[in-house]
């Protein structure tokens, strides 16, 4: 396993050629302004690359110990000098072709960031609002990638009602330690928070992999669970000062109105509660079974 040992030409199932013995991964850093206009980062390819004079993303050759968002970041880095503390990974859209494909990483960005061509790869980087991407002369294989990637550039914010969870969690004594149930479903949510969700409900774009924002909302003895165990990056913690269901609207509530809700529960007044707010709805099974 060695650094570039991705770089030289594949043939997929399609009789095409594309760049990446291992497949390929692009970046595509979104920021969304206070009017919820999302704005891409673009990169103007130089002239002497594939498709040069083109418009895509920050992209290249996987190396073959890479995972799609290592390769992407590390584009990123080499070509428009972006480090990943700048960003959070918030998707990935995978084009496959047979034998080769495309891992677009989609990952918000707080704010435009300042970035420009960091190698010869690239003439040009700007950011470019989502409503104009077409009027660029665009890579093909973007080109055919955007219509869908366009649809999943907000990010996922997924809102856990613990106590009906843990309900439907059904484990044996949990009603007697409600902490301890509390603190044993937030340690088994870390690796979908690391890893994303490997299934996604009804309603949502189409993304091979989404990496949510998860809040967990704790009321009454449950809510000593989330000062047990290791740190959890990835994963909010919200102690309801009184009723649950209405510390949940409240988190719906105070989303970014450009940002996707998730709330799982399977209360049916909550579910009314937060539907009238635009949030998705799905219940305990669904996240359970990915656990």
């Amino acid at each position: 396993m060695t650094a570039k040992d991705g770089d030289g030409w594949a043939l997929c199932d399609r009789g095409h050629q594309h760049w990446g013995l291992h497949g390929a991964a692009g970046l595509l850093a979104v920021h969304h302004t206070l009017d919820g206009m999302p704005y891409v980062l673009m990169q103007k390819r130089s002239w002497w690359s594939h498709h040069g004079g083109t418009w895509g993303l920050p992209g290249g050759a996987r190396d073959s110990h890479e995972d799609a968002v290592a390769g992407a970041l590390r584009e990123a880095m080499e070509e428009a000098a972006l480090t990943a503390d700048l960003l959070r990974v918030q998707g990935v859209y995978i084009d496959d072709h047979g034998g080769w494909s495309f891992h677009t990483v989609i990952a918000e960005a707080e704010g435009l960031l300042d970035a420009a061509p960091a190698n010869g790869e690239s003439t040009d980087m700007r950011w470019v609002a989502a409503d104009e991407v077409t009027a660029k002369k665009l890579h093909p294989g973007f080109a055919d990638s955007w219509p869908k990637i366009r649809l999943a550039l907000s990010p996922l914010v997924v809102v856990l009602d613990v106590a009906n969870i843990i309900g439907a969690r059904a484990e044996h004594g949990w009603w007697k330690d409600r902490a301890g149930a509390a603190n044993r479903l937030l340690n088994d949510l870390l690796p979908l928070a690391s890893d994303g969700l490997r299934v996604a409900p009804d309603g949502l774009p189409e993304l091979t992999r989404w990496f949510p924002r998860i809040v967990v909302v704790l009321e009454g003895a449950a809510a000593r669970g989330a000062d047990e165990g290791p740190t959890r990056p990835g994963i909010t913690a919200v102690v309801a000062p009184g009723s649950g269901d209405d510390a949940i609207v409240d988190v719906v509530r105070d989303t970014r109105p450009w940002e996707k809700v998730l709330v799982i529960t399977a209360d049916r007044e909550l579910r009314e509660r937060v539907t009238t707010l635009g949030a998705l709805v799905t219940g305990p099974r669904w996240l359970l079974s990915q656990l």
